[in-house]
């Protein structure tokens, strides 16, 4: 098919940079803007403060706003001690499918919307199409939450976003928020033999959970009647409860990791609301009686806003004409379309492969899913001209 070659070729080199969460995805940002360059597009990098990550917006036809985005994360997810059967950065064409990390997630869509380049270049009339690539995604959204920050102050001011997240080609109009907290106790260590003379963190970080337990019960009855979430209401997951260093040692450190998945924004402020009284007017009193320093202090690692679904939706509007579907679905995994929306555009998540895939070993695209994606974004040249 018509740009499937192109596809490959360039999905090919994406998969050879190794843009794992913890390392540099410069060279592939680098790479993409040189390609994008080539056709005329105004690109922008923007690097993070270490000067290690970089988000990258580009921009074919005129400077106005209510343009179309084409958005991807380029980072990927750790192999360590995963079980594959061929060089997960080297990419392996067998049975009509293509592996590699990040195949399905993301760059399948990234190669994709990059290699119709040239396409909407020559097609292109007055409403713009940008490419919106971002770091970090995988490590709470820091790239697009940057790069929102970025178009906000400079004032573009896009009207449609297509997230190109691995839906098998599904529409997507909403998924719920993702919000995750690392909370760190400190209390005082001593003797096992006297507990009343130490502050123990490991409890305390226990009383917490429970806390957190009573409130995961608390929210199923604040679902919306019409929530079309699975489940309807806002989760709450214990991660990880780190803390003590033997069993006769009064543990003065712990940690929980934890997180919520808000179908509503009012959700997120009740959980946070309670949990900062319970410690405020519990669990602090009671430590501080014995040691004043004693502390508790819960460190944001991400707050992503979930994708709302909208009843006036122009991406979605877009994509159904596009595709053919005759609507659109809810997800509980999270992306970065809620950010894009946030910026006042109408956002939709669909791209192609298996969210089935991402993340695995041996993950992979379907030559078949991105020749969809491909019959998506060539018709997508014809709105161009609106």
């Amino acid at each position: 098919m018509r740009y499937l070659d192109d596809t490959k070729a360039l999905l090919r080199h994406l998969i050879a940079f190794p843009t794992v969460s913890t390392d540099s995805n410069l060279d592939m940002i680098e790479f993409l803007a040189d390609h994008l360059g080539t056709v005329g597009a105004r690109v922008d990098v923007h690097r993070d403060f270490t000067g290690s990550k970089a988000n990258l917006f580009a921009t074919i036809g005129p400077d106005v706003e209510g343009g179309i985005v084409l958005s991807g994360h380029s980072d990927v997810v750790p192999v360590t001690d995963q079980d594959w059967s061929t060089d997960p950065f080297e990419m392996v064409e067998r049975d009509g499918r293509l592996y590699g990390r990040g195949t399905c997630d993301m760059k399948g869509f990234i190669a994709a919307a990059v290699a119709m380049a040239p396409f909407y270049a020559e097609r292109v009339g007055h409403r713009p199409i940008h490419f919106a690539f971002t770091h970090d995604e995988e490590t709470g959204c820091l790239g697009a939450q940057a790069l929102a920050q970025v178009l906000r102050a400079q004032g573009v001011r896009p009207g449609v976003a297509i997230i190109g997240e691995p839906t098998s080609m599904r529409i997507i109009e909403g998924h719920k928020g993702c919000y995750e907290y690392s909370t760190h106790f400190t209390g005082l260590e001593g003797h096992g033999s006297g507990p009343d003379r130490g502050v123990n963190a490991v409890e305390y970080a226990v009383r917490y959970v429970v806390r957190l337990l009573e409130l995961k019960e608390r929210l199923k009855a604040r679902a919306p009647a019409n929530s079309r979430f699975d489940p309807p209401w806002t989760t709450i997951n214990t991660g990880a409860l780190i803390g003590g260093v033997a069993h006769n040692v009064i543990p003065g450190k712990a940690r929980i990791d934890w997180e919520m998945r808000p179908v509503q924004p009012g959700d997120a402020d009740f959980v946070k609301a309670d949990l900062h009284d319970f410690c405020a007017e519990t669990l602090l009193p009671a430590m501080r009686a014995v040691m004043p320093q004693a502390d508790i202090v819960t460190e944001v690692i991400g707050e992503v806003d979930g994708l709302v679904p909208a009843d006036a939706n122009e991406a979605k509007d877009m994509l159904m004409e596009l595709t053919g579907a005759n609507g659109a679905e809810t997800v509980p995994f999270g992306t970065e379309a809620g950010i894009f929306q946030s910026l006042g555009m109408s956002a939709v998540v669909c791209g192609p492969g298996s969210i089935e895939q991402a993340h695995k070993p041996d993950e992979y695209v379907s030559l078949d899913q991105l020749e969809q994606c491909l019959i998506m974004l060539e018709r997508l040249g014809g709105k161009l001209d609106a």
